[in-house]
């Protein structure tokens, strides 16, 4: 195996099929999905899908669409999700395309693409590089105009906490997912902020860099920061809303832990790619009390 390829299954080209079910078993991201290709695809219309996975996003395409072509690298998914949408109704509206989402185009227009290589802050996985390239491919073969693009948009904030990081008495400070609701050991010190608004219907630049202040709301020390990644499914114009989906949190500790007091303004910054791995924006992550309330 080539640094490369090593890279690309590192970086989220082969996620494990127990991390699908996973996927498939989420229902906030289920449902949110679900709503949005009811809400976006008109019936007899066109859909790609890129990284497709298990295929039940193209599944859920395939009920108002005359075609879906869901493209998938990893030959064995290739052959889970064929095998399953054989099962469902309207299965046989979805192709399943083994290739690279990088080179894949449709043999024709399509009206919907929809892309979920999402992970949270747009690391690890490849959705702003796979977009943008579909994008530059797509205008050089059928001309300027895009197919709506599912998720539109991404909302990314931050916020710092006082984390617990200790297990059973062993102190192991490493990241950590969690669920949306109170987390044990783990206290908010101050309201989140948006660092960046990816619009995918524009140009989409891989460099993040950011500089924010908080206002710490309360004592305590700052021993990580939470990554929050809100995105934008469709727009419903008509309603004026959005069909969002809000990924689970991450939070990634801080190499050392800050000390504050209510009032005390924290300054923040960080710089990473999208699609690099967690531990480069980790290892970016810098925090200290700038003025103190």
């Amino acid at each position: 195996m080539t640094a490369q390829e090593d890279d690309d299954n590192y970086l989220g080209q082969f996620i494990p099929l127990q991390y699908h079910l996973a996927m498939l078993k989420d229902k906030n991201r289920m449902q949110s999905f679900k709503a949005a290709i009811d809400y976006a695809v008109a019936p007899g219309s066109k859909v790609l899908e890129l990284g497709g996975g298990t295929g039940v996003l193209s599944w859920f395409a395939a009920a108002k669409a005359d075609k879906v072509w869901c493209v998938e690298f990893n030959p064995d998914l290739v052959n889970v999700s064929r095998r399953i949408l054989e099962k469902n109704h309207n299965g046989h509206k979805v192709e399943v395309v083994q290739a690279n989402a990088f080179d894949y185009l449709p043999p024709e227009p399509v009206d919907v693409m929809i892309c979920e290589m999402i992970h949270v802050a747009m690391l690890r996985e490849k959705q702003v590089e796979v977009v943008e390239s579909f994008k530059h491919r797509y205008q050089q073969r059928f001309g300027a105009t895009l197919p709506l693009l599912m998720p539109t948009a991404a909302i990314l904030a931050v916020q710092p906490l006082q984390q617990e990081f200790i297990f059973e008495g062993y102190y192991a400070p490493i990241s950590m997912v969690q669920d949306f609701g109170d987390q044990e050991g783990c206290i908010e010190l101050a309201e989140p902020l948006v660092y960046s608004v990816l619009d995918f219907t524009q140009h989409t630049e891989r460099d993040i860099s950011w500089e924010g202040f908080f206002i710490i709301t309360e004592n305590g020390t700052v021993s990580a920061l939470r990554f929050i990644t809100k995105n934008v499914l469709a727009i419903l114009e008509e309603e004026k809303s959005t069909i969002d989906w809000l990924n689970r949190y991450m939070a990634l500790p801080l190499a050392s832990p800050v000390t504050v007091q209510s009032g005390d303004t924290l300054r923040v910054a960080f710089s990473y790619r999208t699609g690099g791995s967690i531990l480069s924006l980790q290892n970016a992550l810098q925090a200290e009390v700038v003025t103190n309330g």
